[in-house]
């Protein structure tokens, strides 16, 4: 039945085949390379616009470490999804696996082992807005609300230029960690059609993409390039079996148990969500007179995904589940962002003003689900909930310039500036009543009345850059920014980078700066009730009247200091190495508490249950434990590591090209400082083992990939290892007794083979992990203890913390069409 999963995708791509086959392209169309064709060496020569004011920097000129992956490395991983693309090209930047709740319909990631809040995302330079979905349970992933890469269609996409390095002073709040900016196709005639389909060796995640970029030319010197793309992917279940279902006093109770479809396998909370996702874009330029140019940008997509949730005991609704039920968590979520502006000359000056909009709103709901109290009080309950709606959005507008100007350096001082004015807002409207409704509708109750509302700040940004070599051979740049928000005042920020060569073949670099991230609208005014079949969690705002009773009176900003030393080496024309080491120091970082018992822990709290009657939350009374979780200002952090790559190319003759790449990176996450837990907690603490390891070892110090892309006449083979060091996280049943599982290092092949039919059409098959590896599972001490105390949380078998997921090997097939 498993391999069974695999036959529509695949399917699809071969139906597609056969028709490209029998309409073969004519032979002198234009001969784009398809993307499973050998891809570009590495992207020696390419011309950035990311981490640098100045024009006409090229990649291995850099003073700052960035990398740039090109549209058919991001083809070539597989799977039809960004953060996994980058996540396969990138040893630094981690995918989520598995998310609680909500998080699993809005997967992130992070670079260098920081929050997904630590990596400023933009699109042809301008920032972009972040998701409404908040990750509030907690991981590694914890309070991530970034940019949701997948509403932008990997065919759109030209490169990707990631800078490795703090940017602050230069772009603004949010760029510890980096800056990921996805530049777009600007073709104004030809495009691309491509199909792909694959799934689960061992069941479920069957996936399907469709995807369309074309590009015109509407009228003379301008371009519009259009794309869209419309994906499905399935479920996926590698949960193990619930202990509450095998207890024999649940058993004996509820007899109709075993009429559950799939009994005992009925909880399948642990795996992929269901998702559609349908996406577009366009990327317009008009060059109306000399050295002047009108742009715009837009992206708009909606998706529709579900997820299980725990399964319910037939005790909880008999009269409508007498055989127990599964919720299902819902979301209808809309996603757009428009950008417009002009850029010019006006008095010697390159000038570029632009605004951008971005907003996105998920609705989410509850299926397949009851409330209890409304059912016991009414005798009727709906068994379909709207929970309620998120709601973020932002507007930016920047004026910026630059001009050189000769002062006597090797070459020209280049001056930039700019200014900026932003708002941001996030809602939260409330959820139906019946969703609401005392402890609300099972897995996931309805936004209270005092949970809703909606929240505004602005903020207004200065910079300035100079630029330059005041010698042959060395480069200087120096960046400083001023920001004031509305909600916490200002920050001040600067950045030293330079590079010196020795020679073509030798040269160093380093940076120097500081930055701050302020907190997002979500994380200071998130709140809602989080529940599993035994326990009731409130998620407080920290600057709500309940936090203020645990000793938590709001967030300020992360401040950092960054530091990075690097080599560029390039010994022969065909090969390239940098190596470089950074560290970043994060101060009163931002994070996630752990469980703060009010009830049911082995150390409670009464301001805790105080807290959670201040916020108006009504709990569920049949559960046995109860508490809250809430963001604060909790640590401080320090990061050392190394980035190393080198590419080699080779040309075998007859036997072919050979792409090879090294690209490895250690990373060491390390709490030095752990803010005193509020005197109305004691003896509890704001983080316990869990949430520190979730900052330390959640995360593997080290991962290496190993690449070999072979070119031969029409045939490709693209060969990567993925190498995994180890990774661990703490867990705990009651907070008392905690049980480490670690992650042993793990090797992970991928391998992609394609042909070139005709200029038109290629075709590639491949698999991502090859070989079914797995992630070593849950220590088996905690899932004692966990099915001990007939906790659901022990279905749960594998680690969601688990750098390469918990689903094994993916089978696709591919088809693309060039026009």
């Amino acid at each position: 039945m498993h391999k069974a999963i695999l036959k529509t995708g695949v399917a699809a791509v071969l139906s597609t085949l056969a028709f490209g086959v029998a309409h073969a392209a004519d032979p002198a169309a234009d001969d784009v390379a398809a993307s499973a064709d050998a891809g570009a060496a590495p992207n020696v020569g390419a011309v950035i616009v990311t981490g640098t004011r100045s024009s006409g920097i090229k990649v291995e000129n850099s003073a700052s470490p960035i990398q740039v992956l090109d549209s058919a490395s991001l083809q070539r991983t597989g799977q039809p999804d960004l953060i996994q693309a980058l996540a396969q090209n990138l040893p630094s930047f981690t995918a989520q696996a598995f998310g609680g709740d909500t998080a699993n319909l809005t997967l992130s990631a992070r670079l260098r082992g920081l929050s997904p809040n630590n990596t400023l995302v933009l699109i042809n330079g301008k920032r972009r807005h972040g998701t409404a979905n908040l990750a509030v349970l907690g991981g590694p992933y914890q309070g991530g609300a970034a940019a949701d890469l997948n509403y932008i269609p990997v065919s759109a996409i030209d490169h990707i230029e990631v800078l490795q390095d703090g940017a602050a002073a230069q772009y603004g709040s949010d760029a510890i960690a980096g800056v990921v900016n996805i530049i777009l196709k600007s073709n104004n005639h030809g495009g691309t059609a491509t199909v792909n389909g694959g799934g689960y060796v061992d069941g479920g995640g069957r996936t399907l993409d469709g995807s369309a970029n074309i590009g015109v030319e509407p009228f003379a010197d301008a371009y519009l390039s259009l794309t869209a793309e419309s994906k499905y992917h399935g479920y996926s279940d590698r949960g193990g079996i619930d202990p509450r279902v095998v207890d024999p006093a649940n058993m004996a109770a509820y007899p109709t148990m075993f009429q559950h479809p799939g009994y005992p396998h009925v909880n399948h909370i642990a795996g992929d969500a269901q998702y559609h996702l349908n996406v577009f874009a366009a990327n317009f330029g008009w060059d109306f007179a000399p050295d002047s140019q009108l742009y715009a940008i837009a992206t708009a997509g909606r998706k529709e995904a579900r997820a299980f949730e725990n399964y319910r005991l037939p005790s909880r609704l008999p009269k409508i589940y007498p055989n127990g039920f599964s919720p299902k968590e819902t979301m209808k979520e809309e996603d757009f962002a428009f950008t417009a502006g002009v850029k010019g000359k006006l008095a010697g000056w390159n000038t570029d003003l632009s605004s951008t909009y971005g907003r996105d709103k998920a609705r989410i709901g509850v299926a397949d689900s009851g409330n209890v109290s409304l059912f016991n009080d009414t005798g009727s309950t709906p068994t379909n909930f709207s929970a309620g709606t998120f709601i973020a959005s932002q507007l930016t507008t920047t004026l910026e310039a630059s001009k050189e100007f000769e002062i006597g350096w090797a070459k020209p001082l280049n001056i930039a500036a700019g200014v900026e004015h932003r708002i941001d807002k996030y809602e939260i409207e409330a959820g139906d009543p019946a969703s609401r409704y005392k402890e609300g509708s099972q897995s996931y109750p309805g936004f209270s009345l005092t949970d809703a509302g909606s929240h505004r700040r602005t903020n207004q940004a200065a910079y300035v850059d100079f630029a330059g070599n005041p010698v042959t051979d060395l480069t200087v740049d120096l960046a400083a920014r001023y920001e004031h928000f509305s909600d916490f005042g200002n920050a001040k920020v600067g950045k030293i980078t330079s590079r010196y060569d020795f020679s073509p073949a030798a040269a160093v670099r380093g940076t120097f700066s500081n930055g701050f991230r302020a907190p997002t609208l979500a994380e200071e005014y998130y709140s809602a009730t989080n529940v599993g079949p035994t326990t009731a969690f409130v998620q407080l705002a920290p600057n709500s009247a309940g936090a203020r009773l645990v000793g938590v009176d709001g967030l300020k900003p992360e401040r950092s200091t960054n530091l990075s030393l690097g080599i560029v080496l390039n010994p022969a024309s065909n090969v390239a190495i940098t190596l470089d080491v950074y560290q970043i120091k994060i101060r009163d970082r931002i994070v996630g508490s752990g469980a703060l018992y009010g009830s049911g822990g082995s150390v409670n709290s009464p301001a805790v249950t105080a807290a959670i009657k201040a916020n108006g939350n009504v709990l569920d009374s049949t559960v046995s434990q109860t508490g809250i979780n809430i963001f604060s200002n909790g640590v401080d952090t320090r990061s050392r590591g190394l980035e190393f790559v080198t590419t080699i190319n080779s040309n075998y003759g007859t036997a072919g090209k050979v792409d090879w790449s090294i690209a490895a990176n250690y990373n060491k996450v390390e709490v030095t400082k752990i803010n005193q837990a509020p005197a109305q907690l004691l003896p509890q603490t704001l983080l316990d083992k869990t949430a520190i390891s979730d900052l330390e070892t959640a995360s593997p110090r080290m991962r290496m990939n190993l690449g070999a892309l072979w070119k031969i006449g029409n045939w490709t083979v693209n060969l990567r290892e993925a190498i995994y060091g180890k990774s661990s996280e703490y867990g705990s049943e009651d907070g008392s007794v905690y049980h480490k599982t670690e992650i042993a290092a793990k090797g992970i092949t991928d391998l992609e083979v394609g042909y070139k039919i005709s200029t038109a059409w290629s075709v590639a098959m491949g698999a991502n992990n090859l070989f079914n590896t797995y992630p070593n599972g849950v220590n088996p001490a905690l899932l004692a203890d966990q099915r001990a105390a007939g906790d659901n949380a022990a279905v749960n078998i594998l680690p969601s913390f688990s750098p390469f997921g918990i689903n094994g090997s993916y089978y696709y097939a591919r088809a693309n069409y060039k026009f």
